[in-house]
């Protein structure tokens, strides 16, 4: 029966086997009727002549027993708990990611489809990819000779697409034009550490090598010492290297980088590429989905209403209109 319940009305019984106090009810009704005893020596209107023209109360007696009856059942089938069952919204649980781009001079050549910049191109498969992940905080790093975070981890991803297009790149005779791949990672790290997400990623792009981290710089934080601090705070780099050239010796640093992290190297000579690459990191980068959950909700309560408000009313009648001499 509950399993049919279920299918027609979407309620089922969390207590079924309590059901079976419907069939106790019958029978106390039963053997009510078969040892009822005369509670007075004389007869009562159930032996008063059938000639005798019925009035509208004697059509209605049998309907205060009758009301009780149902009562008594609906209090069964309230013990019995009718529930249903809701389906819980599916939980995300998002990812942390740090879009750490390059913004040095070089970033402006033109060689890319279509005579685009490497930047532009940065740009627009980057927005690409944050719209594609709603429930992800994603953040902004830009860094040429230091990093600058435009945009820490965020939801409001319509802000932070703007940001994305008003990057510009440094100067090319300016101090501040570098390639501090080290340093701006680290700093995306940082950022990262301690963020609710279990999972922490930055998206690095660039089109160039370590220059700033060298020998006659020691003090500086090269590739390999970020990937360091990355791996102390659980977070994992991708790397890009986006340009003609593809990779270099000079860019093995970045890709042992990821390596380190346990994230992916990824070489990008055009636009394309670029596209290509931003898709196979967000196949990589999925959120994890809780399990379909569902909770119990009690619906006893209307029959537990309906039984007292069947009681009351037939214990009325007994009492008032249907009221009736042994």
């Amino acid at each position: 029966m509950t399993p049919l319940l279920a299918a027609w009305t979407d309620v089922s019984f969390v207590d079924p086997a309590l059901l079976l106090l419907a069939a106790a009810v019958a029978a106390v009704l039963v053997l009510r009727r078969v040892r009822r005893s005369a509670a007075v020596p004389f007869a009562g209107a159930a032996f008063a002549d059938e000639t005798l023209p019925r009035t509208w109360r004697t059509r209605l007696a049998w309907l205060p027993e009758a009301l009780e009856v149902c009562a008594l059942l609906l209090v069964v089938v309230a013990l019995a708990r009718p529930a249903t069952h809701e389906r819980l919204p599916v939980e995300r649980e998002g990812i942390d990611i740090l879009l750490c781009v390059d913004a040095s001079s070089s970033m402006t050549s033109d060689d890319m489809e279509g005579r685009r910049t490497r930047l532009d191109v940065a740009k627009s498969a980057a927005a690409r990819f944050v719209a594609g992940r709603p429930h992800d905080r994603i953040g902004l790093v830009t860094f040429a000779r230091f990093p600058d975070v435009r945009c820490p981890p965020t939801l409001d991803h319509e802000a932070l697409t703007t940001l994305i297009g008003d990057v510009g790149a440094a100067a090319g005779d300016g101090p501040e034009d570098a390639t501090g791949i080290g340093t701006a990672v680290a700093r995306a790290a940082e950022s990262l550490r301690g963020g609710p997400a279990r999972a922490r990623v930055v998206i690095l792009l660039t089109d160039g090598a370590e220059n700033v981290a060298t020998a006659r710089a020691p003090n500086e934080i090269a590739p390999l010492h970020a990937a360091q601090f990355c791996r102390e705070f659980g977070v994992r780099v991708h790397a890009v290297v986006a340009g003609p050239a593809g990779a270099t010796p000079d860019t093995r640093q970045v890709a042992r980088m990821a390596e380190v992290t346990g994230g992916r190297f990824f070489v990008a000579r055009d636009a394309p590429d670029v596209d290509r690459v931003y898709g196979e990191i967000d196949a990589l980068e999925k959120a994890a989905f809780d399990e379909p959950r569902t909770r119990v909700v009690d619906r006893f309560v209307p029959f537990l209403a309906a039984a007292l408000a069947f009681a009351a009313f037939g214990h009325l009648l007994r009492s008032t209109l249907l009221a009736v001499l042994p």
